[in-house]
């Protein structure tokens, strides 16, 4: 029984076609991988199927109630879990809230997804991304929804709590429900999906059993070409001839960091990797003053430099890359081009006044170097596809001409083709004798641009792989404690 069927669905925005004829059918209790490069059409259809948007043309029928959870969860983290779930249908008895029903019919919730642990009157702002994204899963349950449009759940997950979320899915496919599941770690979705749907430039280009794919053969029907390998070739690490360009020493912020020290070279491209929660992020914000600095010190060329804000940071040649482009990376309403000249405007201004042309110029050239796809540097940045928006931000670090540039999750959500692009912008970085810190969820970033690579845990960076100790096992075993890994 069909649980979605979609016929000659046609969808412009103005003059721009964004779905073209496309027809699609899913199965009840099915996982179907949807599959595409950003602006590929992917949101533009899961919105239709979901009553965001109206189509222009086709039909689409479904067989119960769909709901979308999106990649960007939206919660009101002052508020418990319970309200959250509630929120705008609380149960009601005499006149006033039934906040007892409402515990109790979190709880089941929870527990219908594997999360009876979590107290219903846990503010949602202290819980974990792993935890909201559950969460976000019991609220569309809630509302009865016979279909879950899943749009990149596990882009902030680790490997172990990627594993806990696909038992929850596989528990929901087998009571029925059926899912649809968006995502560019193409691994994950032959591994859950039964079906996949591939779109490009708003058409269906490729579908079928999972069984039929591989991930080399899904990006060729993504990209339209072969992607034979997206990690361009590693250069040689640098020897220890070469004196460090950044030196930290037992740095600690008293939290979430403590005694950290590693040591970084010109034209390195050094790996940070860990589990969620162990420190990685905190780390980069101690180097770059966004974090109060409460022992340790930190080294530029060998002398110690007083490092209390981003602005010092990019005085001293440090960039940032944020982890979260849409939150603190960008300014999604402003164009390409303010975007581009943020944290570098005394460059662009005529006095005492920010110079047009100027800025267009630069933009210019920003946009030919990191091939970014937009209509010009006066377009929105809310206007660009995921992968775009990324090159947008990492120009914003480029244009303050960075001696060190941190990578903090640069391809976080972003399609393969924008990822092969994202890396060799790195590799040409370093290249140019750029000193380059990548922070990563995902082990085969690591593994592909990396000849050595810190492992944190608990806020301490508790070793190192390199050479042949550098693969999946051996950086596993020091992010969960050897003991742990067996």
């Amino acid at each position: 029984m069909d649980m979605l069927r979609i016929e000659g669905l046609c969808k412009s925005f103005g003059p721009v076609s964004v779905l073209r004829g496309i027809d699609l059918r899913l199965k009840r209790g099915k996982a179907l991988g949807l599959i595409g490069e950003n602006g590929a059409g992917k949101s533009t259809l899961v919105r239709c199927i979901c009553g965001y948007l109206k189509p222009d043309e086709g039909t689409i029928t479904l067989g119960g109630k769909a709901c979308l959870v999106p990649q960007e969860l939206t919660f009101l983290p002052g508020m418990s879990v319970a309200e959250n779930l509630f929120l705008g249908r609380e149960p009601g008895r005499r006149g006033f809230v039934d906040r007892r029903r409402m515990r109790e019919e979190t709880r089941r919730a929870l527990a219908r997804i594997g999360a009876p642990d979590i107290p219903p009157d846990t503010p949602m702002g202290d819980l974990g991304v792993a935890a909201r994204q559950k969460i976000a899963i019991a609220k569309a349950l809630l509302e009865d929804s016979d279909l879950l449009v899943l749009d990149e759940p596990t882009a902030v997950l680790n490997t172990a709590e990627t594993a806990q979320l696909f038992q929850i899915l596989r528990a929901l496919l087998e009571k029925g429900v059926s899912i649809i599941y968006i995502s560019h770690k193409l691994e994950e979705v032959l591994e859950l999906c039964s079906d996949i749907a591939v779109l490009r430039d708003g058409n269906f280009v490729s579908g079928g059993p999972a069984s039929s794919y591989t991930p080399k053969s899904l990006v060729a029907h993504m990209v339209g070409r072969p992607l034979e390998d997206i990690y361009p070739p590693k250069e040689a690490a640098p020897g220890p001839e070469v004196a460090p360009i950044l030196d930290v020493r037992g740095v600690t912020d008293g939290e979430a960091v403590r005694e950290a020290s590693f040591t970084l070279r010109p034209g390195e491209i050094l790996g940070l990797a860990g589990l969620a929660g162990a420190g990685r992020t905190e780390l980069a914000e101690l180097i770059c003053g966004e974090r109060k600095l409460r022992g340790g010190e930190i080294l530029l060329n060998g002398k110690p430099v007083a490092i209390r804000s981003m602005t010092d940071a990019l005085r001293q040649g440090i960039a940032y890359l944020s982890e979260d482009r849409q939150g603190t990376g960008l300014l999604t309403t402003f164009s390409v081009r303010e975007n581009a000249a943020l944290s570098s405007l005394k460059k662009y201004c005529r006095g005492p006044f920010l110079s047009t042309e100027r800025l267009e110029t630069g933009a210019r050239e920003r946009i030919e170097t990191l091939h970014i796809r937009c209509e010009g540097g006066a377009q929105p940045v809310r206007a660009l596809s995921g992968g775009n928006q990324q090159k947008v931000a990492i120009a914003k670090g480029l244009d303050t001409e960075p001696r060190v540039y941190i990578f903090d999750e640069p391809t976080r959500g972003v399609d393969v083709g924008a990822r092969a692009e994202i890396y060799t912008i790195l590799h040409r970085l370093a290249a140019d004798g750029v000193a380059i810190l990548l922070i990563s969820s995902d082990l085969s970033e690591i593994l592909g641009n990396c000849r050595r690579t810190l492992v944190m845990r608990a806020g301490r960076i508790v070793g190192e792989c390199a050479d042949e100790t550098l693969t999946e096992r051996d950086v596993m075993a020091l992010a969960v404690g050897a003991s742990q890994a067996g």
